[in-house]
């Protein structure tokens, strides 16, 4: 059986691309630098899956920023305003790719950012094609190409990694009314036949094509494309072996196109969906080999080898062992790098790690799978069985894992906890009446900019350099400044800017018991940002407070309103590695349980505004719709938990992001979160259009600023989106905030900005008073 793997990170094992990428964006090493800094990551991820024993190993899954954008860029599905701006400051190619993902603002020149979304159900950012009408297709980027010849240079079997055409076109959104994306397919099919070409005349001989559509509902039209597409492939370039992978779900009622599909192999994820094995098996192909995507790829637990032996069983016995092949269930990409990197026993006890494997180690489970599926399980792999075995048990079995009071809580829910005392339009009243806010009442996300100053705090702190007097000395100082700032240039409701946070998820799995934190578990998030998700490894409770008395502190400064920033139950969950041993929804409720007591030390402290965030929200909806009802059900009702035990003059906020919210409208407004502040500037006031249809009954805060871009946007920018969103929204309801926390941001450009933003909402102020 061969063994491939579908993608591996492409961060580094220390973030090595996320500090060169953000050391050429500021200037301090030139091209030549970064790419030979992606050049040494790739080496050095080839030879890792080499020595792994990896017989066809991915190139072209590395990307500077992101798989889809380099995908538009392959094809020349280049947006006019970056094609005309490279053209006039006769940018480089890589400059131009980098105005496409970040936006630019240099010397006179302002051109706003791509589009970015979710990756699925996943908390990776990818960016989002553009299409028009006209557009067209052309085989202009030789990154594919490159890369295999640098991977065929480094003595292994290069398998090239690209976005399925089905797929790309499915991804992006249409700029323009009167069309459909899929209808480009034909002109989009001739570029997709000059790279694969290309590649065969390079000496690639296995292309990975990545289809994830084909575990989603498709309509007709779509599933007509794929076979259209892939009949056009087979003719085209006979002589390459084009496997067709699908991840994240089952295919269900699609089992029978996806094999019907003229590929050399498919791959099925088996985590998500064992139940699918037997109907693919019964209706494959025997010129089909069978990819089974058996480790998991989106989750860090070790693997059950008896399970995966089992599923593999199963396939021999019906198409026999030379047409499988073993993976993982998707790219590596989701997943942190080597476990070796963890060894501190405080913040990861061992007991804990026996249980866990992260991309590295990985690769070594698929090996071993293959090893004992083709043996008669003696010696070493006997070994290796047993070992596994252990410690499958030994966390079913763990006193750390199963809280029965925690449980008992869980269980005791009732439908009153999950309730404000009275209906919004009473709450509203009590809170105009409290807190005597203007119209357009400006307010951020959250968080303000983490400098390398604060980041060096936490580090010294954590290797003792720094006593924890003299840490929480410094962080004071900093929130005082913030907020007498935010007082000075005008902001209506205050944030103590979240200094002593390293990030929304990570900060609160550090005070949860039943959670565990990495020292180096990074995960790429969108283009330089990483995240460090928590391990929920048990069952999760608060022991403490973990906010209160840092914006109890930011209030004692302030006759202003503070608010207090909390992430919310599904977020957490979703943006972490969860247990797998009980479903999602019990876990969530845990977790909402423990929010929902720091909601009440809050109010009691003072705090009459609250925000929890939920921008995972939609991210968790399941990918097929029939599934939907249930994950919303209990998605809602953890929300309510967290949220509901206050007075009606404390103030809920939720916020969300880089989500489409047209399916699931209804759920965010039985949230019943007094004011719901979303991402809207890049889309330019689109994605409120849903808002104003539905009738949204409760406050809302369009972001009028893109705080993942550099670029600075000006108070007529802002005063244009305002008043876009003011056509579809009351004026008396609408807030002005930016898109998302601006921990990400630099001073400057967050000053200048937020001081644009205050001076917008004046200017519309103005307006409505005349």
């Amino acid at each position: 059986m061969l063994i491939h793997n579908l993608g591996y990170p492409r961060i580094g094992s220390n973030r090595e691309l996320k500090k060169a990428c953000e050391k050429y964006w500021s200037g301090q090493i030139d091209q030549h630098q970064l790419l030979d800094a992606g050049a040494k990551i790739r080496e050095a991820h080839w030879r890792i899956q080499r020595e792994a024993g990896i017989d066809l190993i991915p190139c072209n899954d590395f990307s500077f920023y992101d798989q889809v954008l380099d995908m538009s860029c392959a094809l020349g599905a280049i947006p006019a305003r970056y094609a005309a701006l490279a053209e006039q400051l006769e940018m480089s190619e890589l400059d131009r790719y980098f105005a496409m993902a970040r936006g630019y603002q240099r010397d006179g020149h302002d051109v706003i950012a791509m589009e970015m979304t979710k990756w699925f159900d996943t908390n990776y950012h990818y960016i989002v094609p553009e299409f028009t009408r006209e557009q067209t297709f052309e085989f202009t980027s030789r990154k594919v190409i490159e890369e295999f010849k640098e991977a065929q240079a480094q003595g292994v079997t290069p398998k090239p990694v690209l976005i399925g055409p089905v797929s790309f076109l499915l991804l992006g959104k249409e700029k323009q009314a009167g069309f459909h994306r899929i209808e480009l397919l034909d002109r989009l099919m001739p570029a997709y036949v000059q790279l694969l070409r290309a590649l065969k005349d390079a000496g690639a001989r296995d292309v990975q094509l990545d289809e994830p559509y084909l575990v989603m509902d498709l309509d007709e039209a779509s599933r007509a494309a794929y076979q259209s597409a892939y009949a056009t492939l087979r003719e085209a370039v006979p002589e390459l072996r084009l496997i067709l992978t699908t991840y994240f779900g089952g295919l269900q009622e699609n089992v029978e196109l996806a094999v019907s599909l003229p590929v050399h192999a498919l791959h099925i994820d088996l985590v998500r969906a064992p139940d699918q094995l037997g109907a693919v098996l019964r209706l494959l192909p025997e010129s089909v080999s069978l990819s089974m995507g058996i480790v998991d790829g989106r989750n860090i637990w070790k693997n059950d080898y008896t399970k995966s032996l089992a599923l593999i069983g199963e396939a021999v016995v019906r198409i026999g062992a030379a047409r499988i092949m073993i993976a993982a269930s998707c790219s590596l990409l989701h997943v942190p790098c080597d476990l070796a990197e963890e060894d501190n026993e405080i913040a990861l006890p061992g007991a804990i790690k026996r249980w866990l494997v992260f991309a590295k180690q990985k690769l070594e489970e698929l090996r071993h799978v293959r090893d004992m599926a083709g043996s008669d399980a003696r010696g070493s792999v006997s070994t290796q069985l047993a070992d596994n075995i252990k410690d499958i048990e030994s966390r079913a079995q763990a006193a750390l894992i199963h809280k029965p009071h925690i449980k008992d809580r869980v269980r005791s829910t009732s439908v009153e906890d999950t309730r404000r005392a009275s209906a919004f339009q009473e709450r509203q009243r009590d809170q105009r009446n409290a807190l005597s806010l203007p119209l357009f009442p400006t307010t951020t996300i959250g968080s303000l900019p983490q400098t390398a100053e604060v980041r060096q705090l936490r580090t010294r702190l954590r290797k003792g350099q720094l006593r924890m007097e003299e840490y929480e000395a410094d962080i004071k100082k900093r929130i005082e400044e913030a907020i007498h700032w935010q007082e000075q240039i005008g902001v209506d409701i205050l944030v103590h800017g979240e200094f002593e946070r390293n990030d929304m998820v990570q900060y609160f799995g550090e005070m949860l018991q039943g959670c565990a934190i990495t020292q180096n578990g990074w995960v790429q998030s969108y283009g330089s940002r990483c995240v460090k998700p928590p391990i929920i490894f048990g069952d999760v409770e608060r022991k403490e407070p973990m906010t209160v008395k840092w914006t109890q502190y930011a209030q004692s400064l302030t006759a202003k309103r503070v608010k207090g920033m909390l992430t919310g139950p599904v977020t957490i969950l979703q943006w972490s590695f969860v247990r797998d041993d009980q479903p999602r929804r019990d876990t969530a409720m845990q977790i909402a349980w423990a929010i929902r007591d720091e909601v009440r030390d809050l109010e009691q402290g003072g705090v009459r505004i609250i925000q929890i965030d939920e921008p995972a929200l939609r991210e968790g909806l399941p990918l097929r719709h029939a599934d939907w009802e249930t994950y919303l059900q209990w998605a809602v009702e953890a929300f309510k938990l967290a949220s509901s035990g206050v007075q009606d003059e404390t103030q809920i906020h939720t916020h969300m992001c880089y989500s489409e919210f047209n399916d699931i409208i209804e759920n965010i407004a039985k949230l019943d979160a007094d004011v719901i502040t979303i991402e809207t500037s890049r889309s330019q006031m689109k994605l409120l259009d849903v808002f104003a249809r539905f009738e949204y009954p409760n406050e809302i805060g369009p972001g009028v600023y893109d705080i993942h871009s550099p670029r600075v946007p000006s108070q007529e920018e802002m005063v244009s989106l305002l008043k876009k969103a003011a056509d579809v929204i009351p004026a008396e309801r609408l807030w002005v905030n930016p898109d998302c926390g601006l921990k990400t941001r630099g001073w400057p450009e967050t000053k200048v900005s937020l001081e644009n933003m205050i001076a917008a909402a004046r200017e519309l102020r103005q307006a409505e008073l005349v």
